[in-house]
């Protein structure tokens, strides 16, 4: 075995949690399962379209539909401006909402399945052997293969309708990274819970529909009461949509001080997150 990989559950030997802290012991373990975790996720994303006519094209079908009712709803019908440029129009307006929706729903997805995920895979649950800490890694990179599919959709289109394109977009990836990180933890820590708590879904799906309105995708931080702005800013998803859209879009640098103190806590809660799960599989086989 590798000396960075933890421990097997197989020893029935209890595991120090300060070994489960280590960020490179951490990343060598998932990595060694690199191509398991690329087969589950590429089952997963066939699953959301086996037994459809066009499969997979809804993934590029999808996002145009909906780029197109945010264009019109937003940008024509409530007029929101985001103060980016002299002439925002409507199509302005909806790939900036587009933007934010493609990532949240990378956040939403992972942590709105994550309470079932064990639960739905107890066969997975009584082999000992099969590391389960990566199903939340797969579900991750299930989602983020949707998000890469509706960003070849949205890049184009601002090519198109702008005429030329960002020129930070590639710091996008190192503003991405903390939502990653941010999305992984969280998910660590309610597939775990969602074992011995099982109406924890519950709450979390109303959770998740609260941060959709108050992380900043439909309105403009500009346009939150002094009094709020802060508050609504302390919400990680904020600060991350409004860098990436900055990178992205707008052709402007991310605020380093922000994204930093960000990255610092999704880091935290990414290794918490994996600790607690390495720490709690133990009883999985018990409680299912």
């Amino acid at each position: 075995m590798n000396e960075m990989e933890p421990p097997s559950v197989i020893s029935g030997k209890p595991v120090p949690v300060a070994q489960y802290l280590n960020p490179l012991r951490m990343a060598v373990h998932l990595y060694s399962h690199k191509d398991l975790i690329a087969r589950l996720a590429w089952r997963d994303t066939v699953e959301r379209y086996r037994g459809s006519y066009l499969g997979i094209v809804w993934s590029f079908i999808t996002p145009l539909l909906m780029l197109a009712v945010y264009a019109f709803v937003f940008g024509v019908i409530f007029s929101i401006k985001w103060g980016v440029g002299q002439n925002e129009g409507f199509l302005d307006i909806g790939l900036t909402l587009f933007c934010g929706l493609v990532l949240f729903n990378v956040f939403a997805e992972s942590i709105i399945r994550a309470p079932q995920l064990i639960l739905s895979n107890p066969n997975y649950v009584k082999k000992v052997i099969f590391p389960l800490e990566i199903l939340p890694v797969a579900i991750l990179c299930s989602s983020l293969v949707q998000a890469v599919i509706s960003l070849t959709i949205l890049i184009p289109a601002l090519i198109l309708f702008k005429g030329t394109f960002s020129s930070t977009i590639y710091l996008f990836p190192l503003v991405a990274l903390p939502l990653l990180m941010l999305t992984l933890g969280f998910s660590w820590f309610l597939s775990s819970l969602g074992v011995f708590v099982r109406d924890i879904g519950h709450p979390i799906g109303i959770v998740v529909q609260i941060l959709l309105f108050i992380s900043g995708i439909f309105f403009p931080l500009s346009a939150v009461p002094e009094p709020y702005r802060l508050l609504i800013q302390l919400n990680p998803l904020t600060v991350i949509l409004e860098n990436a859209r900055k990178t992205l879009m707008w052709g402007a640098y991310p605020d380093w001080g922000w994204l930093a103190l960000i990255g610092l806590l999704s880091l935290i809660v990414l290794q918490l997150g994996y600790a607690w799960f390495m720490k709690t599989k133990r009883a999985f086989a018990d409680v299912i």
